[in-house]
């Protein structure tokens, strides 16, 4: 409710902080062109919205580079044996493809959980480098592939011009473009900076730790000796591995190993296939190694969690 003062004229605010404000607007326009819940992809290529009317079981899956920016509810992402949670204060940021498994915490039909996805191209930040001589990075550390960073107030007014086009289609072909190098303009020169430099610097640690995982995932199911992918690659198998762990904390046959798990987990899930079928289908010759690795993993025998996940036991 907006106030006056009749000597002065003088209009008072409620006592909202212009962040909030914002976020209020977010959450209407996330709930406007994501009626339902699930995935929307919307008239942006590279922009989705996500909406949840409550908690989810904990699912295991790979997350692609990117930007997640929570406007209402909470959840986590566990992985590199870290718990990241991602609220309003802070959003995701994914530079490289990461196994993980990601848990909704806070959501209800009243008051769901909603977040704006933004893809990241590596072409474009390289572009905005050069426009923005932004510095260059050291070769020497490859970044972690998930991070979190508090979001900023720039940050939220670009998401919102983003946002607010939806609503004019006929401003999408000139004006999204625009309001996505903004959005990839504000990570690059905050706390995250450096690590989104390093992904998009030619032949740089990163972009070649980018490209080792590209293969694993295309070749997930095969066997893959450490010294071929190093050679695709155009590193030494030490600096590899060295590099890779700095990126993913694991090495790239654990990497591999998680890519199948979760491949596996999925479809048992969702396929309703057995635990043999779905080990076969991602390369394990030995079911008995499969369900010692599944249980390692996910904390209990791939039939016996499978049962829990379906009944909402996690």
């Amino acid at each position: 409710m907006v106030e006056s003062n009749a000597q002065s004229n003088v209009l008072y605010l409620p006592d909202v902080s212009p962040v909030e404000l914002r976020q209020s607007e977010l959450v209407d326009l996330v709930s406007r062109f994501a009626p339902s819940d699930g995935m929307h992809q919307t008239a942006i290529g590279a922009l989705q919205l996500i909406r949840a009317s409550q908690p989810a079981l904990r699912l295991p899956t790979v997350y692609q580079p990117g930007i997640a920016l929570v406007v209402q509810g909470r959840k986590q992402a566990m992985a590199m044996g870290e718990v990241l949670t991602y609220d309003p204060l802070h959003c995701l940021v994914v530079s490289v493809p990461m196994p993980s498994v990601g848990q909704i915490l806070d959501a209800t039909p009243e008051k769901p959980y909603l977040c704006v996805r933004l893809g990241i191209e590596p072409r474009e930040i390289g572009a905005l480098i050069l426009e923005s001589g932004a510095p260059a990075v050291s070769p020497q550390k490859a970044p972690r592939g998930l991070q979190l960073w508090r979001v900023t107030a720039p940050l939220l007014d670009a998401v919102l011009r983003l946002l607010r086009l939806l609503a004019t289609p006929d401003d999408l072909p000139v004006l999204a473009p625009m309001a996505v190098r903004e959005i990839y303009y504000r990570v690059l020169t905050g706390d995250l900076g450096p690590r989104l430099r390093e992904l998009a610097t030619a032949d740089s640690h990163a972009q070649r730790i980018s490209r080792a995982i590209d293969l694993l995932q295309r070749r997930y199911d095969e066997p893959v000796r450490v010294e071929e992918l190093a050679d695709a690659v155009h590193m030494s198998p030490s600096s590899l591995h060295h590099h890779f762990k700095q990126v993913t904390a694991m090495s790239p046959l654990q990497f591999q190993k998680q890519l199948r798990l979760h491949q596996a987990r999925r479809l048992m899930l969702t396929d309703g296939i057995d635990a043999a079928a779905a080990a076969h289908r991602v390369g394990y010759e030995s079911p008995s190694q499969f369900s010692r690795e599944y249980r390692r993993l996910f904390g209990a025998p791939p039939k016996a969690e499978i049962e829990q996940v379906r009944a909402g036991a996690v």
